[in-house]
């Protein structure tokens, strides 16, 4: 077992165990014991009373963060000419069609989202054993796919972000940056977690959020008191 640095126990020695800390409290107490000299990541971890095995218990959504991600979001528009100008305007970093499908063909995936339009989802599905496994396959659930490209690029830049449950029944998700107010940090992870409870399946019986985890990059995990939110 690796030994842990003296950062590293003074940060775990923060955190209580056994405790339960509030939305307000953990997002405080994660800024404190955050100790890296970056702009950390501050992650949540809900796990939740769900078999997404089942197609009637696989939870998965957007949510926009009202405090944005904190990270400058690389967005690939793969439109048609006659919405070039509009997914430019809107701030997309990479815009055009034919030119980024062979550069994806070759292996080149370095953005974080890619929006398209209906028309053009055919062209991309040969592209899935490339995009599947980073996630950046558009998709009409996430707002990915859609003739409102400007929106699309809009939302994602703002904060938008879409989180599936995993094979274990947890949604991992960053929130926000280490560098936030406590408060932003705090707004950014009700909005998630509110989310998720207005998309709890029908088969989904008894409690439903069983646990809820704040984190940055590096630091010791901070249990919130899921009481808190129905479910």
């Amino acid at each position: 077992m690796a030994k842990l640095t003296k950062k590293q126990k003074e940060a775990q020695a923060k955190v209580e165990k056994n405790k339960a800390y509030t939305l307000a409290e953990a997002s405080s107490l994660v800024k404190e014991i955050t100790n890296v000299n970056f702009d950390a990541s501050v992650d949540l971890a809900v796990r939740l009373n769900v078999d997404p095995r089942k197609a009637n218990q696989m939870v998965r959504g957007v949510v926009t963060l009202p405090h944005g991600t904190g990270k400058d979001v690389k967005v690939l528009a793969l439109v048609t000419p006659d919405k070039e100008a509009e997914a430019k305007d809107a701030g997309a970093d990479y815009v055009g069609l034919d030119e980024y499908l062979d550069k994806i063909k070759g292996g080149w995936t370095d953005v974080d989202v890619i929006i398209t339009m209906p028309s053009v989802m055919g062209k991309l599905g040969p592209l899935g054993r490339v995009l599947g496994p980073r996630g950046l396959m558009p998709n009409p659930k996430t707002g990915t796919v859609t003739m409102d490209v400007a929106k699309a690029v809009s939302d994602v830049k703002a904060g938008k972000i879409d989180f599936k449950v995993d094979k274990t029944g947890i949604v991992h998700a960053a929130i926000g940056k280490s560098s936030f107010d406590a408060d932003k940090i705090a707004g950014n992870a009700k909005e998630l977690i509110t989310t998720l409870v207005k998309l709890k399946p029908q088969a989904s019986k008894g409690v439903y959020i069983k646990s809820i985890y704040m984190s940055s990059t590096m630091s010791p995990g901070i249990e919130i008191d899921a009481k808190n939110f129905a479910g």
